[in-house]
């Protein structure tokens, strides 16, 4: 069976440690969509370590991580991340693997991704700028070029004939930026990257399922950034959602076994967009000091606010979730009082449904308010030995949600999360 793991807000949920804490429990960790705008922060042998495109099971001996056809793919990305990894002691030639399905990003997409933002002016997405959208767009476009492409012999000419129909769009922008720095990059990484296990992704994990092996899916950015069912024009461009797993690994629905869902106990997001119970006060800035929210891709500052029970009902929904993951529940040890949006008014009304339009209904987030419990979390290592408010904060998120809290993270360590009985 496959279980999945995936974000449940705006991405930034920690699901780079959740998925290191539950890898020891599989044989192989597949991440299934998105691009290197994923910041999946590890730390192994107490430094820290951002994944953006490997799979966060690769510090585990044993474990196969791929890289499936979801996934777009950035060679010189990938090349210095592989570094990163090797410098640990990792042999990257037994458990990385990379399907021959994935979609590869070129420089011209980067300055595609680039050009587009800088046309919006004050409009701007929130772009991370690594050229993931133009990416998905030669995908769904059916002009795209994929991993199994390096090893063809006519590479380079359907390189070029991508490259051209780019520059006649940046033309458009007006945008002539030198990018031969980029090429010169994206040659010598695609050289490493073919050194590597390029695999039929879809075969390779459906033997895995016949043969009885645990997989675990780790999904990249989070449900509200679904470009379906996310907060959309301020979406990322790919399914974040489980049922993105199907599409993104090649597996049929009846292979989902448990969805794990992240949240943190308060809530962030990086870039443009509605955030309903965002706090552009002291308050807010306390939550991104104590919680030390700046981008692990773009080292931007998040924004930060309350927790949305709303947004959460919704992407339970949506995900089938079974099991709820709570991270930095040590941010709000300092904190008198929290507030949880429990619904949202909008035009007079009380609803817990989410609008199409997030920001054309600016939805005033209705507030259950409960008591702080102002002491250090961060030390327990059982469910009763944590603060008897924190305990209940975790129980009311669980009865709103209708789901069960099943681990809660109390600290940035490895071992500091907490298996709820």
């Amino acid at each position: 069976m496959v279980d999945v793991i995936l974000g449940l807000q705006w991405g930034d949920e920690g699901k780079g440690k959740i998925v290191d804490y539950f890898a020891r429990n599989y044989q192989v960790v597949a991440r299934f969509q998105g691009g290197p705008n994923a910041g999946h922060t590890l730390y192994v042998n107490d430094k820290k370590v951002v994944l953006h495109q490997i799979p966060s099971g690769i510090f585990h001996d044993g474990i196969i991580n791929v890289i499936g056809n979801g996934v777009v793919l950035d060679p010189v990305t990938l090349k210095k991340e592989c570094e990163t990894v090797a410098s640990f002691g990792v042999d990257l030639k037994k458990n990385l693997f990379i399907s021959e399905r994935a979609h590869l990003i070129i420089p011209t997409h980067r300055a595609l991704d680039k050009a587009a933002e800088l046309a919006k002016g004050k409009d701007k997405i929130g772009s991370t700028l690594k050229g993931i959208g133009p990416t998905y767009m030669d995908k769904t476009g059916r002009n795209g070029l994929r991993v199994g492409d390096l090893l063809q012999d006519d590479f380079p000419t359907l390189y070029e004939q991508l490259k051209t129909k780019h520059r006649h769009l940046l033309d458009g922008y007006q945008f002539h930026e030198d990018i031969s720095e980029w090429e010169k990059d994206f040659f010598e990484a695609i050289s490493f990257v073919k050194e590597l296990n390029i695999i039929k992704g879809e075969y390779f994990i459906n033997d895995k399922i016949q043969e009885g092996q645990k997989i675990l899916a780790e999904g990249a950015q989070g449900t509200m950034l679904d470009i379906d069912f996310g907060t959309f024009p301020f979406v990322t461009s790919s399914n974040t959602i489980s049922a993105g797993v199907c599409n993104g690994l090649g597996i049929a629905p009846q292979k989902i076994g448990e969805i794990i869902g992240i949240s943190k106990a308060y809530c962030t997001r990086v870039g443009s967009g509605p955030f309903p119970t965002e706090l552009e006060d002291a308050t807010g800035e306390k939550l991104r000091k104590m919680g030390q929210e700046f981008g692990a891709t773009t080292g931007r500052p998040r924004r930060c606010g309350w927790i949305d029970l709303v947004a959460l009902g919704y992407a339970c929904m949506i995900n089938g979730v079974t099991k709820l993951v709570i991270t930095k529940a040590d941010v709000l040890d300092s904190f008198s009082t929290l507030s949880l949006c429990t619904a949202y008014k909008i035009d007079g009304n009380n609803t817990k449904e989410m609008p199409l339009d997030l920001e054309k209904k600016n939805p005033v987030p209705q507030y259950t308010i409960m008591e702080g419990w102002q002491a250090d979390g961060s030390k327990a290592q059982q469910l009763d030995k944590l603060p008897v408010s924190m305990q209940q904060y975790m129980k009311f998120i669980a009865d709103y949600l209708q789901r069960p809290v099943t681990h809660i993270s109390n600290g940035p360590g490895r071992e500091q999360i907490i298996e709820v009985n």
